[in-house]
């Protein structure tokens, strides 16, 4: 489900600390009902090896192919465009409390490289030609005396090119891309080894 950006805005996230000048661009209910202490389950599910698009449909995975052939081919996505390159690490800004703690995991499939994980958030940032780039996950109450995951995009076009590059896939992250992906973030959360989907355990 699509959240209003006051979802993200409203709670009293480190990454306001960090991206402050980041546009909240989406903000998601994730499908993944669990105990108060399931984020550490979430992030490593969400960060595990393989393709995350190989359950998504047909027309989102062509979709994703045709963007990566199109990196390939304009050099979008090339090593000097990438975060430390074409833009500095936001884990530069990091206070001090957060820049000594563990990292988190990383997820490579998707070029984020992670800026540091809590017990109730989890922060990874990307770059490209196009945007610099936050996925942001969180841990909330889910108003039935549960809990559950959201996750938020935070973005930085990279100039006009950015911003009508963001503007341009727009209709299809929401019609396409996010209708695929979200609910594939429930079906592999439903099939992790646990009796209990609201299981603490990890």
């Amino acid at each position: 489900m699509k959240l209003p950006r006051t979802a993200h805005t409203s709670r009293p996230w480190r990454i306001h600390e960090i991206a402050n000048d980041f546009r909240v661009e989406d903000v998601w209910a994730l499908p993944t009902p669990g105990g108060p202490d399931d984020l550490p389950r979430l992030v490593a599910m969400m960060t595990s090896g393989g393709d995350p698009s190989s359950t998504w449909s047909r027309p989102a995975r062509a979709l994703w192919a045709l963007r990566w052939k199109l990196g390939a081919l304009f050099g979008w996505d090339e090593e000097n465009r990438r975060v430390g390159s074409r833009v500095p690490t936001l884990r530069e800004r990091l206070p001090e409390d957060l820049a000594g703690a563990p990292p988190g995991p990383d997820v490579p499939k998707l070029g984020f490289t992670s800026l540091y994980q809590l017990e109730d958030e989890w922060a990874a940032e990307m770059a490209n030609s196009t945007v610099h780039a936050v996925m942001h996950i969180g841990w909330v109450p889910d108003g039935a005396g549960g809990h559950r995951g959201q996750m938020a995009v935070l973005v930085k076009p990279n100039g006009l090119f950015g911003k009508a590059y963001m503007a341009a896939i727009a209709p299809f992250r929401h019609l396409i891309v996010y209708p695929t992906f979200i609910p594939s973030i429930g079906r592999k959360w439903r099939a992790l080894p646990t009796s209990d989907p609201r299981s603490t355990h990890a």
